[in-house]
C-alpha cells in the first residue's frame, strides 16, 4: 500500500492579509459568516478563525497574537536547535573522555 499523495483540496490555503480584511469588514458590517463564506467559497470555519484571531489581536480577547505566535514558534524552533547542539557537545565530551585522560592525569611509568 503506497501513500496517498497530498491533493490541492487536502492542503490548506493561504490568503492574503487584504482579503482576509475585506472578509471580515463584511462580516463586520452586517453579512453572516455563512453567506460571506459561501459567496467567496471558503470556510464559514476560516472565517470564525481569522475574527478570532483578529479579536486577539486587537486585544478584544485574551491571547496570543499571530506577531507573538511566530515569535514563539522562533524561539522554540532555536532553543531545540540548541539543545540537539549541546546534546552532541555533551556526547562528545564523553567520548573524548574515555579516549584520553584528563590533564595531569598521565601514567607513570613503573
Amino acid at each position: 500500500m503506497t501513500a496517498q499523495q497530498p491533493t490541492e483540496a487536502m492542503m490548506p490555503r493561504s490568503y492574503p492579509p487584504e482579503f482576509r480584511r475585506k472578509v471580515l469588514d463584511l462580516v463586520a458590517s452586517g453579512r453572516k459568516v455563512a453567506e460571506v463564506a459561501q459567496l467567496l467559497g471558503i470556510s464559514d470555519q476560516t472565517i470564525y478563525v481569522w475574527r478570532r484571531q483578529h479579536l486577539i489581536g486587537t486585544g478584544k480577547l485574551p491571547g496570543t497574537n499571530s506577531a507573538d505566535q511566530s515569535e514563539l514558534a522562533a524561539a522554540r524552533k532555536r532553543i531545540a536547535e540548541l539543545e540537539a547542539e549541546l546534546a552532541i557537545h555533551r556526547r562528545a565530551a564523553e567520548l573524548l573522555g574515555e579516549v584520553t585522560s584528563p590533564e595531569g592525569g598521565s601514567r607513570s611509568s613503573a
